[in-house]
């Protein structure tokens, strides 16, 4: 008798919590969302380019998302943004009241670092990325390469951060490949040191997004004709700077212009989103359609525009689709980034 009343009670259990799961199951986006708090991590400091975005993003976030769910900026800085992009993946829940904006290195260091990277950009769930972003190549007033084809022939000192930071890859890249004669001085703890280090005469140029081009210092010197840009990297010409030729029109060698290819294309995921890994369809396709209203929304290009930012959506399908093709990269290809970005 015993043995049937647990036998009975357990079954009542069973189906207890099945009746529990598919209740919750069921839940529109609208139900589940209302009255709870997405949390957007940052993969950078406060202060900087990527969190100007995230907060004048997260209203309008707030806005479009079934049920108006509360939105709130976590700062996660590390690692070139693959801690909060291991985090994500790994140990965030995955209900979708959880995403990040990451950081675009992201999509293809875990395909070419010698080290083993806790993060795998096709396990996430892509939401979109809120701009594209072009590099351009500034010198001071008084430095020998005025133009690019002073590039290929005089020697230009140019101050970089990092290692892998794109201001370091892509003169490495330019010398290697295309004869330039750069003597790249790493170490630089931001760009604002950089740019003084260029006032002192340390450094005659630096390589820098043309959002940092528009703005602060760099557009009063534009302004001014402190500076001159000569060059611009990205797999397209950025119209803000139209007269300024685009380095892959030298690239005429099918090897090197699949190593440009793929260092540059991730350019195009700017300020990268991303959702964990197995978040439920439908709230995934609702954080998806949020993402591309709010970024289409007029007054959110607004409040941007006053920064000097702009916005340029790619969405979620995009976004994976370059990942897909930066994994289908050949293996002479990911053999030479691995080389270029091996420290000697």
């Amino acid at each position: 008798m015993t043995t049937r009343r647990n036998v009975t009670k357990a079954a009542m259990a069973l189906v207890l919590t099945m009746m529990t799961a598919q209740m919750t199951y069921a839940q529109t986006p609208e139900e589940f969302y209302k009255g709870k708090t997405v949390t957007l991590i940052v993969s950078a400091a406060p202060g900087g380019g990527a969190d100007l975005y995230a907060r004048a993003f997260i209203k309008y976030f707030s806005k479009y998302l079934p049920g108006n769910p509360n939105v709130v900026i976590n700062n996660l800085p590390g690692a070139g943004g693959l801690t909060a992009a291991g985090q994500l993946q790994n140990s965030e829940v995955r209900d979708g009241t959880v995403i990040a904006m990451l950081q675009r290195n992201n999509l293809y260091l875990p395909l070419v670092s010698e080290e083993k990277i806790a993060f795998d950009p096709r396990q996430v769930g892509w939401l979109g990325s809120l701009n594209k972003e072009t590099y351009a190549l500034a010198t001071w007033q008084d430095s020998p390469v005025k133009k690019i084809d002073d590039l290929f022939a005089q020697p230009l000192t140019i101050g970089s951060t990092s290692f892998n930071n794109e201001n370091r890859t892509f003169p490495a890249i330019i010398n290697q490949y295309l004869g330039s004669k750069m003597d790249i001085v790493a170490g630089y703890k931001g760009n604002d040191e950089i740019a003084l280090a260029m006032e002192r005469g340390e450094v005659q140029g630096r390589f820098l997004t043309v959002t940092s081009l528009m703005s602060g210092n760099d557009a009063s010197w534009l302004k001014d004709g402190k500076i001159n840009v000569i060059a611009q990297m990205g797999v397209e010409a950025n119209p803000a700077i139209p007269n300024v030729p685009l380095i892959l029109e030298y690239v005429k060698d099918p090897q090197a212009k699949a190593l440009f290819d793929f260092m540059f294309l991730p350019l195009q995921t700017g300020r990268p989103f991303a959702a964990p890994p197995e978040v439920p369809a439908d709230r995934l396709a609702a954080l998806r359609k949020a993402f591309e209203d709010a970024a289409n929304d007029a007054d959110f290009k607004s409040d941007l525009r006053k920064q000097n930012a702009t916005v340029e959506l790619l969405d979620g399908k995009q976004t994976e689709e370059i990942v897909k093709t930066l994994y289908a990269t050949s293996d002479e290809t990911i053999k030479a980034v691995k080389t270029l970005l091996k420290p000697e």
